[in-house]
């Protein structure tokens, strides 16, 4: 009868790598649990569903119905807050791309990539909500005017960012093409906001930014301000949760140090 008997060292690296193993497995996601970071997402959510609440009861209770266009010109304090923070993502992507190429910092990729995820979110939002509010108003759904054509080549640029970085596997090379292709993306922000004030468009003038001041009634104008602050948090919220999750992937998809082998003195 034979009895083996494993090394004590053995024992040991065992133990230890189970241990890692557990810990790591257990370990809180990023943005949960009772840590700080945790607690900052909790108050952010709920800013963000109060905020969210108060812009539905003042679009459809409080603000007026528009004289000339009814009930339908609602949709405008979904549209525009959506719109205008769809953009302000992607100038978070351009200001990220460019300090991603002058530091090389993996931290500014992972920022210009979730801001952009977030941005098709929002711009995305508005290609939808534009034909509901087109078709009773103009007529048609869709029509080439020049701020919805420009905001679709927008639209498609931000897609193929996300595909680009899709298609590219290597992180270094898919961070600097990125960063570029986001820069470059980015100018045709600014082309979408002249564009009414450049050619003949169906969309109206800037009601807000308007040398004469807002063109809107107090109550209107209100309303807007709430569903600005509230997309801006959302778009906050949603933009911290993707790069917790971001963290998280990189860190899965490090190369694992693997403990030595122990060596057998007793062989």
């Amino acid at each position: 009868m034979s009895v083996t008997h494993t090394p004590r060292s053995r024992q040991v690296a065992t133990t230890e790598v189970a241990g890692a193993d557990a810990a790591a497995t257990s370990a809180p996601p990023p943005g949960s649990g009772g840590d700080r970071a945790g607690l900052k997402t909790r108050v952010l959510a709920v800013a963000t569903g109060l905020s969210m609440a108060v812009l539905l009861a003042g679009a459809l209770l409080w603000a007026p119905t528009d004289r000339l266009q009814g009930d339908v010109q609602r949709i405008f304090y979904i549209h525009v807050p959506a719109a205008w923070i769809g953009m302000l993502g992607f100038g978070v992507v351009f200001v990220a791309s460019i300090a991603y190429l002058v530091t090389r910092n993996a931290r500014w990729d992972r920022l210009a990539a979730s801001s952009a995820e977030v941005g098709v979110v929002f711009t995305t939002g508005v290609m939808l909500t534009g034909p509901l509010w087109g078709r009773p108003v103009w007529g048609v759904y869709w029509d080439w005017d020049p701020r919805l054509t420009s905001f679709f080549v927008l639209w498609l640029l931000y897609i193929s960012y996300l595909v680009l970085r899709s298609y590219v596997t290597e992180p270094t090379r898919r961070a600097r093409y990125c960063a570029v292709l986001g820069i470059i993306a980015f100018l045709d922000v600014p082309l979408v906001y002249v564009s009414v004030r450049w050619w003949r468009s169906l969309h109206p003038g800037p009601v807000v930014a308007n040398p004469d001041g807002p063109q809107l009634p107090g109550s209107m104008l209100a309303v807007l301000l709430v569903g600005v602050a509230a997309f801006t948090l959302l778009y906050l919220l949603l933009l911290r949760l993707r790069i917790d999750n971001a963290v998280r992937e990189a860190e899965l998809a490090a190369p694992r140090r693997d403990v030595p082998p122990a060596r057998n003195r007793g062989a």
